[in-house]
């Protein structure tokens, strides 16, 4: 983290989102002629669904395109309400649901409606900076919960009470960057004792949709108190449209809408008339799911073939979070010389985990099958390429 300059405010002093350094390194070496296998970004290697690229065509023909209400279109929160009536059999009134400029913007709308400056808040390691650093800009005191293989990098009660007092907590399922589901017997005992205590949820389920092996529930049902953010980027292969939605405790929506006014007016208006169809083409979206599905599993027979057997769950989301501290290298060193002798593009987990990260590395199952394939056996050959070299350096 670089010493800020005291003309400006302390709150830019956050630290940097790694795996964009990541992206403008493998970018150089595109550049520079280099055919570069990209796992280090969680995006999808689709485009957006057939229909709703063809929304988006209709709108920008049909449409002013003007600015929508603050919490967005009518129309388009029915269909989010619907979605959650049609999937996971929940009544969620239209009036709760903010739509917002993706889950960042949840995020930030969450964050700043929820808790004021010095609370403090739980946030699960490993898991996604943004929530982390987001909080620390707005003088929010992070209160770190580490997890570890042990519980499959699920939270307990007991980690709870092991964090002390929280105003807060920040919780995701599927997780980035472990994958990890909260099902019904995790999830519910973390709600039922934040409840009792007093402390108010938010559970990120951008990834929900994207799972393999189990069912996520929604931790709306169990707790309509608890706020909820998903988002058009994932499951609908719609990352850079900018859409997300936000399930809020009626109590709360007015301030959210107060924020969202002066924050962002209102989310983006095309990518609201475009996002209308994406529930309407989940055929689409299985099949990518399907794809990821295969991806991993390719990845982590490569992986344990090349020697990486302490890996997370991967139930579901994009990635596959490997243990790599029995290379002896640093994650950091690790993702260089991968880049530089691989021309494979992977993340080192320093973003995810402060303290423990440089033992770990994420990899994103979201390319094509071709490249996961691909990117495995170039592990494959690192690997034994490594180990016989260590064999060397022993006989002598």
């Amino acid at each position: 983290m670089t010493t800020p300059d005291p003309t400006y405010a302390r709150r830019g002093n956050i630290a940097p989102f790694h795996v964009m350094q990541v992206m403008g390194a493998a970018r150089r070496r595109e550049e520079a002629g280099h055919e570069i296998l990209h796992l280090e970004v969680g995006q999808p290697s689709t485009s957006a669904p057939a229909a709703v690229i063809a929304a988006a065509h209709a709108a920008l023909e049909n449409d002013r395109l003007g600015y929508t209400g603050a919490l967005g279109l009518p129309e388009l929160r029915d269909r989010i309400s619907r979605w959650y009536r049609d999937r996971y059999g929940l009544l969620i009134p239209a009036d709760r649901i903010a739509v917002t400029t993706g889950a960042s913007g949840s995020c930030v709308l969450s964050f700043l409606a929820l808790w004021d400056p010095g609370a403090n808040v739980g946030v699960i390691e490993p898991g996604y900076p943004c929530y982390r650093n987001d909080l620390e800009a707005f003088g929010i005191n992070v209160v770190r919960i580490p997890v570890d293989a042990a519980t499959g990098f699920r939270p307990t009660t007991a980690d709870l009470d092991a964090a002390g007092p929280l105003d807060g907590l920040v919780l995701a399922s599927p997780n980035n960057p472990t994958g990890t589901v909260l099902s019904q017997q995790h999830l519910a005992p973390l709600l039922k004792w934040c409840a009792a205590g007093g402390t108010q949820v938010i559970v990120d389920e951008i990834y929900h949709g994207l799972v393999f092996d189990q069912p996520a529930p929604s931790a709306l049902e169990f707790d309509q108190e608890v706020l909820v953010f998903n988002s058009f980027s994932k499951y609908f292969s719609m990352t850079g449209w900018r859409l997300g939605w936000v399930v809020a405790p009626e109590a709360l929506v007015p301030a959210i809408e107060r924020l969202a006014q002066n924050l962002t007016i209102a989310p983006p208006t095309l990518s609201q008339l475009a996002g209308l169809a994406a529930f309407d083409s989940l055929e689409e979206c299985e099949a990518n799911v399907g794809r990821y599905r295969r991806n991993r599993d390719s990845l982590l027979g490569a992986l344990r073939q090349s020697g990486f057997s302490d890996i997370a769950p991967a139930d579901g989301a994009f990635y596959v979070w490997v243990d790599i501290s029995h290379t002896g290298k640093t994650a950091s060193a690790l993702c260089k010389e991968w880049l530089e002798t691989l021309n494979l593009a992977v993340t080192p987990g320093i973003d995810f985990d402060r303290e423990r990260g440089e033992s770990f590395v994420r990899l994103s199952i979201a390319g094509s099958e071709h490249d996961i394939v691909e990117a495995g056996e170039r592990i494959k050959a690192w690997a034994a390429k490594d180990t016989a070299a260590a064999g060397s350096n022993e006989a002598r």
